[in-house]
């Protein structure tokens, strides 16, 4: 039987998990040895045709930083973004797609062949980032069977590793992305209730308000800038990340800082550090009140707090987390590695729903009592022009089709009417967000659909949006006179177009690049 792997594809970490002969999940190490591999790149300058991808692209960094490549998953779903190395402009698909074909690799070297796979996202990802997601994956060989939330996967691997119940939030703190979900749990019955989340806020923003700390102390005493070269930028942040780590553990984390003007003893208190970070982490309060106010509940309301990413070791963060629901957080399994393990679970359940004889009986033993119900986590709509019933002209508005937080899978349908006599053609959009003016949603696809010529005006138009179990949500057009349909996929970004023909060019031309 084919192996059932679910990975986490991290911002400043990746992992892959994969489920044993009775559907618990394992972490796969990686050819190093490590259970986590660093999601960094660097392109060998001796060798082109080498890629490095891990612990030692990280280190190679501080000798070319500018052959080096970090945090990509921050910029994706964006086409703008390029990295140029050697005059090959790098995107990150293909760069995120290097990081994937690591870990798949290292895992064959002991397992196997590694085909189907679920590979976790952000909760708050919108639709081009989850496709760009799975864009990497085919890429690299692999058979995206399904997209998770990171807090989902990290809530079923606490739920089949210990008792939860109630009212649950999951506070995810990773390397550069924060989500907080709130679910009811009974048992290995899990039904999501809503999330929210802020793919620019992590444990690298903690990270550089420390380097400013760094830079002030060095400017304080000599006037001189501490960094001087991207080499120095390289060097610095890793210590920055260091004394994060220290300073969760101490109260005060030391360093000598080397700068052009000289060299000189620091000290990082965790007050200073607790100071300088305090507006990032009233962020995530935010966050969390939102989601509180989107539920309907108090913070009394909820029974348990389950802690995901590394970020979360930060005592302020565990501070503000137990000062607003009254008892501490828990982090009963390894923060770092509970995506991942989650990500396999959600895999064998995939496997199981989608052909359950592919998966071994043991396997579909040991995830049969899993039930779990997620939810849209955007709204999505379509642009159109109703008739102003006070002014009787038409005003452009966004009208939602699928709602925010229904439980999935779920299928809507509304219908629209042509505008004008004569009218061959449709503009159709899909949207969201959950305004009614477009100017505050986001357009996630544009396309024209051709209608048949000399039609009266107001010919209904059926629009269908559906949202399966997979995290994958599909548009339909319809003219309900002529029969056509125009079926929309998830390929746009900002006007710009990524065709199947050229996620499979990528794949191609990512397969005489060697990672190690």
């Amino acid at each position: 039987m084919a192996n059932i792997v679910g990975i986490d594809l991290g911002t400043t970490f990746s992992e892959l998990a994969i489920l044993n002969a009775i559907g618990k999940p394992e972490i796969v190490p990686n050819a190093d040895g490590e259970r986590l591999t660093p999601s960094a790149i660097f392109f060998d300058e001796e060798n082109p045709e080498l890629i490095r991808v891990g612990i030692e692209a990280l280190n190679s960094r501080h000798l070319n930083p500018a052959r080096s490549v970090r945090w990509i998953k921050r910029h994706m779903g964006d086409t703008e973004h390029k990295v140029n190395i050697d005059g090959t402009d790098w995107t990150p698909v293909e760069l995120s797609a290097l990081i994937l074909k690591k870990l798949k690799q290292d895992a064959e070297a002991t397992h196997g062949e590694i085909r189907d796979a679920v590979i976790s996202v952000p909760a708050h990802f919108d639709e081009v980032r989850r496709k760009a997601t799975m864009d990497a994956g085919t890429a690299v060989g692999l058979n995206v069977i399904a997209i998770v939330n990171e807090p989902v996967a990290a809530a079923l691997c606490y739920a089949t590793t210990r008792e939860v119940a109630g009212k649950v939030l999951v506070y995810d703190l990773g390397g550069g992305t924060f989500d907080v979900t709130l679910m009811d749990v009974n048992g290995l019955q899990m039904d999501i209730i809503c999330s929210q989340g802020d793919h620019a806020l992590g444990g690298i923003d903690f990270d550089n308000k420390i380097l400013e700390i760094l830079q002030k102390l060095y400017r304080d005493k000599f006037g001189a800038e501490l960094i001087g070269s991207e080499e120095d930028r390289a060097k610095y942040e890793d210590e920055a990340e260091d004394i994060k780590k220290t300073l969760s553990r101490r109260p005060v984390a030391k360093k000598i800082l080397y700068g052009a003007a000289g060299s000189m003893r620091a000290e990082v208190t965790r007050e200073m550090f607790e100071e300088a970070i305090a507006p990032l982490v009233a962020r995530t309060d935010m966050m969390v009140e939102v989601a509180l106010d989107e539920a309907g509940i108090k913070p009394s309301d909820v029974n348990t707090v389950l802690l995901v990413g590394g970020s979360t070791r930060v005592p302020l963060v565990r501070t503000h987390l137990e000062e607003t629901f009254g008892f501490p957080p828990e982090s009963a399994v390894n923060v770092d590695e509970c995506v991942a393990l989650g990500a396999a679970l959600h895999a064998g359940l995939t496997a199981v729903r989608q052909n359950p004889d592919a998966v071994d009986a043991g396997i579909r033993t040991g995830l049969q009592d899993i039930c779990l119900t997620d939810v849209c986590n955007h709204s999505y709509g379509t642009i159109c022009a109703p008739i102003d019933k006070e002014t009787g002209r038409r005003v452009i508005q966004n009208r939602i089709i699928l709602k925010k937080n229904t439980p999935l899978p779920c299928e809507a349908t509304q219908t629209f009417y042509t505008v004008s006599q004569g009218q061959e053609k449709v503009e159709v959009t899909v949207t969201q967000g959950e305004d009614s003016d477009p100017a505050y949603v986001n357009t996630i696809a544009t396309q024209r659909f051709e209608l048949p010529p000399n039609r009266p005006a107001e010919r209904p138009i059926n629009v269908t949006y559906s949202y399966d179990l997979n995290q994958r949500m599909h548009c339909k057009f319809e003219d309900v006179d002529s029969g056509r349909v125009l079926e929309v996929d998830f390929s746009l970004d900002q006007g710009e177009e990524v065709s199947q023909s050229e996620v499979d060019e990528s794949a191609k031309e990512l397969q005489s690049f060697k990672v190690q």
